[in-house]
């Protein structure tokens, strides 16, 4: 079975903030690497102060599920001091998939 189900979180980094959220993003691998239900997250670097996370699921319990789990828990906690806004979270629906599931 591919994945079916996707989100992708903008995130966009304070001023003087964009090294310290790149090193938070790099530094959440281990704790989404606990998440079964993940099949896969990226980590990305758009520009120096614009960054994003993408991520899929096999249904809609594993994405609710890490909505609600460390990483979620983690940026929250962070985000009054690394963000220059709310991240914006998208879901996504993949119409096509390359690679393993």
């Amino acid at each position: 079975m591919s994945k079916k189900l996707a989100l992708y979180v903008r995130l966009h980094a304070k001023l003087g903030k964009e090294a310290a959220l790149e090193a938070f993003l790099k530094s959440a691998l281990p704790l989404v690497e606990n998440e079964p239900e993940t099949a896969t997250w990226y980590a990305l670097k758009f520009g120096p102060a614009t960054f994003g996370i993408f991520d899929t699921f096999m249904d809609e319990h594993g994405r609710q599920a890490h909505l609600t789990g460390k990483i979620a828990e983690a940026l929250m906690a962070n985000a009054a001091d690394l963000l220059a806004e709310m991240p914006v979270i998208e879901t996504v629906d993949l119409l096509a998939v390359k690679g393993q599931a």
